[in-house]
């Protein structure tokens, strides 16, 4: 039997941005959760969590020592900073988004 819980009870994350792009870190609370996190936290689901804002690529780095992984979404930022209209041209918040993906827990 599983059950799923939402990302932010096994990981933190943090945004950064540069210019039309945003990283995401997700870093995992428990390196006991890391497998279930690399297995389930894809580019592909990230794509589609973000869909609405039409990233144009999605790329994730794995940094298995720190049972962290990151995240570059790429134009993302309605232009960025200093061309956005956007309540949150940095993408502060975009982590907290992320945090709410579904996992499966066995």
């Amino acid at each position: 039997m599983t059950r799923t819980v939402p990302l932010h009870t096994l990981a933190h994350g943090r945004t950064g941005d540069k210019g039309n792009r945003s990283n995401i870190s997700v870093i995992a609370f428990d390196a006991a959760h890391w497998d279930v996190l690399v297995a389930q936290v894809t580019e592909e689901r990230v794509a589609q969590l973000f869909a609405a804002r039409r990233p144009t690529a999605v790329k994730r780095y794995l940094l298995p020592r720190l049972h962290a992984m990151n995240f570059v979404l790429d134009d993302v930022l309605d232009g960025g900073v200093n061309g956005a209209l956007n309540l949150d041209a940095h993408g502060k918040t975009l982590s907290s988004l992320l945090l709410t993906l579904g996992i499966e827990l066995p």
